[in-house]
């Protein structure tokens, strides 16, 4: 075997192969086996994962919700305006301190005005920005203060536009003033139908967006989720607070000759994202650490993205679909491995697609026949796992019974085998190994023996109870899974046997082991074994050579049967239902049709009933665990087939 390596280009999956498509089949077989729609049953999948494999959207949606609790918990709604206060009472300090060192008339002076300074943070920054400190020191404090106030704020409308706005200068602003009054000419153009160059724009302010958005949808999305976050801070705060960092913020934006430009753009992404939750309050966290502005801003707009995220992950809105959770918001908000999660989930549709289990047709969800092959193939295998200690219903039968006839060639021979020796291959052999003219001696590994194909057959006809009782009781699952087992082990191992299935409520009919898997079932009533056993009849008839038997499943006594060609119900049973349905089982037992019954309920009527079929056809009648079923089908199958 020969392996390549190449280098890991961020495309290829690190956590091994692709989704085991049999396990997804194993997952949802009990939906769709009990009649739930395969797109259905991908949702509740994609819902509750698969175990060792991948978390499922549930578990996505509680990791959110623990996200969003901790940043809520951590959160300080007035810490960007304690911030400030802080700053300025430490610069303030330090000025009150210098002052008291001088006794000259003008240090009485600034400390009379500064003792008459608005208590509000922007009022005392507003009547700072005229006075000459005396100390140096709280001087720089103070312009720093200033400039740390122009980063922050514009780092809460526009996040990272801001980096670099520390020394910026007036030719920078003029650029940036520019930018904005352009940005909302591009979006009015548009409003109005008109062209619009985005490239070029681009080209000339593509410096300013680090992200580099491809797309101007893609631009003014970030710009929006951004100011709809600030405006979200804005009406969580108590009303002093929520009108000191306004006005804190429009001084700094006036000072930038930003304002006019930011509330122009801010109007045209509040009508072009009304879902963004524009000053809608979130609850106060009790957090008490102060955070500056732009990272406080920086949690909000993190517990939007949990918000919206949450919503998509519950898919409880209509037209849902797994591709509306956004998977790079989920690795930003829960890191890689809840990506990669979240990236299989939306593979697993596609995967059973391409696998060929599923095809979508009109716009539906529906299980192919090969879908149907491999779920009689998944339950057989369960069925061997069950009874694995049992050699009888797991070895490979030698003697699979009846005539044989040669095919023309022949095999070496093993230990334990039995058949007709093939004496020239054999002599062939010996005279191979020690040569011409001496007399060959034998030895085990000589012997090959011929190689013989089965010439009997077995025709079965499997009538499975449709009635609505069956899902009603919740033996609908049982009974497909064991159809579709024994489905799968004579097409695999008695490629020459036949399996008729027959399903019957009303009526009888035939079936594929696709139908087995199809979504919905029968509403109706009516238990018409006296046409399910019509119908096996003629099926059998088809194979007069044959061993022939009948297999039926059913938790009821028969309530119909049939009047020429329609279906006459009753309940309780008359006796003319009961009566034309012995007949036909007596009929098919006459016509050497061998009658086994499986009872999944025990109630008094049916048990009478099958009492008297035994014993009018010396069938075998048992009264079984719907749990059991198709251990137990599969199990006699294989021994009586060997006998």
């Amino acid at each position: 075997m020969r392996i390549r390596y190449s280098r890991w280009d961020g495309t290829q999956d690190p956590l091994g192969p692709e989704l085991p498509v049999g396990e997804l089949l194993e997952e949802i077989s009990e939906d769709v086996l009990s009649g739930v729609d395969p797109k259905e049953a991908l949702d509740r999948l994609r819902r509750r994962g698969l175990e060792g494999r991948f978390s499922g959207l549930d578990a996505l949606l509680a990791r959110l919700r623990a996200a969003r609790e901790r940043e809520l918990e951590r959160l300080n709604l007035a810490g960007p305006l304690e911030e400030v206060r802080e700053r300025l009472e430490e610069i303030l300090e330090r000025e009150r301190a210098a002052l008291a060192l001088r006794a000259d008339e003008d240090a009485r002076a600034r400390e009379s005005f500064l003792e008459s300074l608005p208590p509000d943070a922007p009022g005392r920054i507003r009547e700072l920005r005229g006075y000459r400190f005396a100390d140096p020191q709280a001087q720089r404090m103070f312009d720093e203060l200033l400039e740390r106030l122009r980063e922050q704020v514009m780092g809460a409308y526009f996040r990272r536009l801001a980096e670099g706005l520390r020394s910026a200068s007036p030719e920078d602003l003029a650029r940036l003033r520019d930018m904005l009054a352009e940005l909302n000419d591009l979006i009015e153009r548009r409003d109005r139908g008109e062209p619009v160059d985005f490239e070029g724009f681009m080209r000339r302010y593509g410096d300013l967006f680090p992200d580099r958005p491809g797309s101007l949808e893609e631009l003014l999305g970030s710009m929006a989720r951004r100011m709809a976050a600030m405006s979200r801070l804005l009406a969580s705060l108590p009303p002093e607070q929520q009108a000191e960092l306004r006005e804190l913020a429009e001084q700094v934006l006036g000072d930038l000759d930003l304002a006019f430009e930011v509330d122009r753009l801010g109007a045209h992404l509040a009508r072009l994202y009304p879902d963004l939750a524009w000053s809608e309050p979130v609850e106060p966290g009790e957090g008490e650490a102060v955070a500056p502005l732009a990272a406080t801003v920086d949690v909000m707009e993190r517990l939007h993205e949990y918000e919206e995220l949450e919503r998509a992950a519950r898919q409880d809105y209509p037209g849902a679909t797994i591709e509306d959770v956004d998977e790079e918001a989920v690795r930003r908000a829960l890191g890689e491995e809840a990506a990669i999660d979240l990236r299989r989930l939306k593979r697993i549709e596609r995967a059973l697609e391409e696998a060929g289990v599923l095809v979508r047709r009109r716009g539906r969800l529906e299980v192919t026949p090969l879908g149907a092959r491999k779920l009689g193939e998944r339950a057989l295998a369960k069925v061997f796992e069950h009874l694995r200690r049992d050699r009888e219903g797991t070895h490979e039968a030698r003697d699979p019974g009846g005539a044989a006839e040669p095919t023309g060639a022949t095999r070496p021979w093993r230990f334990g085998d039995a058949g007709r020796i093939a004496v020239q291959r054999t002599v062939f052999n010996a005279v191979l190994r020690e040569g011409v003219g001496r007399a060959p001696r034998l030895r085990p590994e000589d012997f090959e023996i011929v190689e013989e194909e089965q010439r009997t057959e077995t025709a079965t006809a499997l009538l499975l109870d449709l009635s609505f009782s069956m899902p009603l009781r919740g033996h609908f699952v049982h009974a497909k899974r064991m159809a579709l087992a024994l489905h799968a082990l004579i097409e695999g191992r008695y490629p020459h046997d036949t399996l008729y299935l027959i399903g019957f409520s009303d009526y009888a009919r035939r079936l594929e082991p696709r139908d087995l898997a199809a979504p919905g079932f029968e509403r109706v009533y009516g238990t018409n074994m006296h046409h399910a056993f019509h119908l096996a009849g003629r099926l059998l008839a088809e194979h007069p050579r044959a061993s022939r038997q009948v297999i039926m499943v059913t938790d009821g006594e028969p309530t119909a049967h049939l009047e020429g060609e329609r279906s006459f119900f009753s309940w309780p049973p008359v006796a003319r239902t009961i009566e034309l349905t012995l007949a036909e089982a007596v009929r098919l037992a006459r016509s050497g049709v061998t009658l086994n019954v499986f009872m999944l309920e025990g109630s008094p009527g049916l048990v009478r009933f099958m009492e008297r079929l035994a014993q009018l056809t010396a069938g075998r009648v048992f009264l079984m665990d719907d749990r059991e079923l198709g251990a137990f089908v599969v199990r006699d199958y294989v021994s009586r087939r060997g006998r």
